[in-house]
């Protein structure tokens, strides 16, 4: 059976099994041996630069969904893996670094990588509420929870950089 740091082969088959494992798992991002939450950023990185002409409000829905989404798959990955929060979903990451990029969809291309690097330092790091979230919401809401509200602080403080640096 996995941990929390260590996905095991047959828990690996079983994951990609499942259309919601493969969608936890950030489409096969989150299997990286190490890092998985940075390699889930930097894989949502490429949708949303494919994408990145949409409006504000076609990104507000994609995200909406992507999160609605999100919680189902995350709660099944969890089921199957017997962790609720393993290190191989990633999803979170996905939605979390898209609201960390949108104030950057009509800003320089700097922007980018700050929405990136913000997003980073507050999933990690977890100040309230962000980690009084991550402790006490289960399942697959507690699982996107955290990294939404990692998203919103990144945006709003790469909006206030983008603000200020005009």
């Amino acid at each position: 059976m996995s941990t929390k740091y260590v996905l095991d082969p047959a828990d690996r088959r079983r994951l990609l099994a499942s259309p919601a494992g493969w969608l936890a798992c950030g489409l096969g991002s989150g299997l990286a041996p190490k890092a998985q939450g940075t390699f889930g950023s930097l894989a949502a990185l490429l949708p949303w630069l494919l994408l990145r002409d949409l409006s504000v409000p076609a990104w507000v829905a994609i995200i909406v969904v992507a999160f609605a989404v999100g919680v189902w798959a995350c709660e099944v990955a969890g089921r199957i893996l017997g962790v609720a929060d393993h290190r191989s979903i990633v999803w979170d990451e996905f939605v979390g670094q898209w609201i960390a990029l949108l104030p950057a969809l009509l800003a320089p291309w700097w922007a980018v990588l700050g929405g990136f690097v913000l997003f980073r330092l507050f999933d990690v790091w977890k100040p309230w509420p962000i980690g009084w979230f991550d402790r006490r919401v289960k399942g697959g809401l507690g699982v996107m929870l955290d990294d939404v509200i990692a998203g919103l602080f990144a945006a709003v403080v790469l909006f206030l950089i983008l603000h200020v640096s005009r």
